[in-house]
């Protein structure tokens, strides 16, 4: 064989290796990434699920069809330090939400367009309902699947939607404090650990599905977007925002 012959082989074959070794290293990190997940809903039972029978499976999912409360999951509490990944679809004009810690903590779901919360950024999907805003709107189309993650490790809050970061902050910063003040008029208390995750019914349709969790270990470090801007409530939104809280602040005086 000649020596350009030799070279041209030794060439093809070295591509190769590389290639072979690039997908096995590829595949290597995306089976890290897998590890500590556990399979909240298996897409065929209620096993560590409580409801009082509103809620149904439909294709692999849990479908809200009725009036009668959420659906809750007590086979555990959610870890300190998680992330959560679940998939959810809404009906026209929905409004639902996953909460993931206790008291009104919650990651809203949302048709942004024919539900009346949508018109204020800190009601819309995705957000940190009543605190903070999603920094723009990733939705798809009512009657399709959305992505949702939320991580949340020490004092960082990370809400995902269909692939988009729209939401990260440390809830410890003071530039937040307004933000956070707002959502313990409601009631919330985002220092809250040991709740149980549930999923809200509203009164309309609403499904998930591919609902599983991970306890993030001390290993890995959380960093909050040092750039997220959440979306801006202004005009009647704000307004009626404001009303909202008056009347929370008066109920709690009496």
């Amino acid at each position: 064989m000649k020596t350009t012959q030799l070279q041209s082989l030794s060439y093809v074959l070295l591509s190769l290796c590389l290639f072979i070794c690039g997908a096995n290293g590829e595949e290597q990190a995306s089976s890290n990434k897998e590890v500590g997940f556990v399979t909240l809903f298996d897409g065929k039972s209620f096993t560590g699920w409580e409801q009082t029978g509103n809620w149904v499976i439909q294709e692999g999912a849990f479908y809200r069809k009725s009036q009668g409360g959420p659906l809750t999951y007590t086979a555990e509490t959610i870890p300190d330090d998680f992330e959560l990944q679940f998939e959810w679809k809404v009906s026209k004009g929905c409004n639902s939400g996953v909460y993931y810690r206790p008291g009104q903590v919650e990651y809203q779901i949302l048709d942004n367009i024919d539900s009346p919360y949508g018109e204020n950024a800190r009601q819309s999907a995705a957000s940190l309902f009543f605190c903070m805003a999603p920094s723009k709107d990733a939705t798809r189309p009512v009657g399709e699947w959305n992505t949702g993650r939320v991580i949340c490790q020490g004092t960082v809050i990370e809400h995902w939607l269909n692939g988009e970061r729209v939401l990260s902050f440390d809830y410890a910063d003071p530039k937040w404090a307004w933000y956070v003040e707002l959502l313990s008029i409601r009631g919330g208390n985002l220092t809250g650990r040991g709740g149980q995750l549930w999923l809200q019914d509203h009164g309309q349709d609403v499904w998930f599905r591919n609902l599983r969790w991970r306890e993030i270990p001390q290993s890995e470090t959380i960093l909050p977007d040092p750039n997220f801007q959440p979306l801006a409530v202004t005009g009647v939104a704000l307004e009626k925002e404001q009303a909202r809280v008056d009347r929370m602040q008066k109920a709690k005086a009496n």
